[in-house]
């Protein structure tokens, strides 16, 4: 970002914040999508952050919607019936009937158990209306069905009427920074696949795998070689006995790097377990991966940066009357004042959407857009303590 936009940024805008830098978004999609196969195209799991979905609509083929407020807010950005890939470990009959009166054509649905097929088998019956459907492949955990549960549906998939099978979703967990990990699963669904044509006769038109691709978070990592890694990867693509149709449906390594979290010292104290600078956000606004105890530095900067050496160790703790209210324990910093800005990096994914926003009714942080030298809020702060307390007497 511009140094003359991030100063109007802290002039304008109070803290604390979030900035989304569309242009680091698009570039990132862009890049991706370079590193990958012709046959790959990506998914975006829109719970990683909702609020980007129409800044990359026309960079991306398919949007991951896991829920129904999802499917709402991307009814609501425009997006596309036939980029919506509807998904999710609980379908209720109640959403799942209001967006099939709202079909238009084109959207996949994902069959997660054998109650949502038949669920589906119902509805679609009831309304006859065709859609197009997936079959979720577990991996050992709470998603998905067993290889035997799919074989048994694709043995009687004559009976579904109105369910279009067209292929298979696997995904097992995120953060994977073992490409061979990635080899190894794609293996296996690989095999999967031959033997469902083999055995069953059945081809798969569409292979959705969500490959957990990590991002780094904290200066200990950064080390990681990510050109090698996606090069292993999409070289195991190119030579497996599939070469269908595949999505790949990411969420956190697409939109994390486009993100900025700004949060102001709002306190100083100093006792005899250390020095604490206190923010006016914290763990309810900031989410890192893999942080331990807030043991570990995420990616960050300081503002306004400061040449001294003499360096002091500053546990840097939020607004939140919790103990566990800690981001960052004993960081180097120089001659930190009330009012300095930290600037977390990497913290377009989920935090917004993953944090204890509730706790302690404090508000929600304002969402700015960065894009060309210009800045757009696209959120203002929303009071929460509305949410945490009884409607009595007529509407809060």
């Amino acid at each position: 970002m511009e140094k003359s936009l991030e100063k109007k940024l802290i002039n304008e805008v109070s803290t604390p914040f979030y900035v989304f830098d569309i242009n680091v978004l698009r570039d990132r999609i862009d890049y991706l999508n370079s590193m990958m196969p012709e046959n790959v195209h990506l998914c975006y799991a829109m719970k990683a952050n909702p609020f980007v979905v129409k800044e990359i609509d026309e960079i991306i083929e398919k949007y991951e919607i896991c829920s129904y407020g999802e499917w709402n807010i991307a009814k609501k950005m425009g997006v596309s019936d036939s980029k919506m890939v509807i998904s999710g470990v609980y379908k209720d009959e109640i959403s799942i009937e209001d967006i099939l009166n709202n079909y238009k054509n084109g959207e996949v649905f994902t069959i997660e158990s054998l109650n949502q097929i038949e669920l589906l088998n119902k509805l679609t019956k009831e309304k006859k209306k065709v859609i197009n459907i997936i079959l979720r492949l577990t991996s050992g955990n709470q998603f998905g069905m067993c290889e035997e549960e799919i074989i048994e549906i694709l043995e009687n998939r004559a009976k579904y009427e109105y369910l279009n099978i067209m292929g298979i979703q696997y995904f097992s967990g995120t953060q994977k920074k073992l490409s061979k990990r990635i080899i190894k699963e794609l293996e296996y669904v690989d095999e999967f696949v031959l033997n469902l044509k083999n055995n069953l006769g059945f081809v798969v038109e569409e292979l959705e795998f969500g490959p957990g691709f990590p991002v780094v978070y904290f200066e200990t990592e950064q080390d990681f070689d990510e050109q090698t890694y996606l090069m292993e990867i999409a070289d195991k693509i190119k030579n497996m006995k599939y070469q269908g149709h595949i999505t790949m449906e990411l969420g956190r390594s697409i939109v994390a790097s486009c993100g900025s979290y700004y949060t102001k010292v709002v306190d100083k104290k100093i006792n005899k377990e250390g020095n604490f600078a206190i923010l006016d956000g914290g763990m309810n606004h900031l989410v890192y991966y893999g942080q331990m105890m807030a043991m570990k530095k995420p990616m960050l900067d300081i503002l306004p940066k400061r040449e001294d050496k003499i360096l002091e160790n500053w546990n840097l703790v939020g607004s939140l009357c919790t103990i566990n209210d800690l981001i960052v324990k004993q960081l180097p910093v120089s001659n930190l004042e009330i009012g300095d800005i930290f600037v977390f990096k990497n913290t377009g994914a989920y935090s917004m959407t993953e944090g204890i926003s509730l706790f302690l009714s404090r508000d929600l942080p304002k969402v700015v857009f960065v894009q060309g030298g210009e800045m757009k809020i696209v959120r203002e702060n929303i009071n929460t303590y509305k949410f945490n307390m009884p409607n009595e007497g007529g509407e809060i």
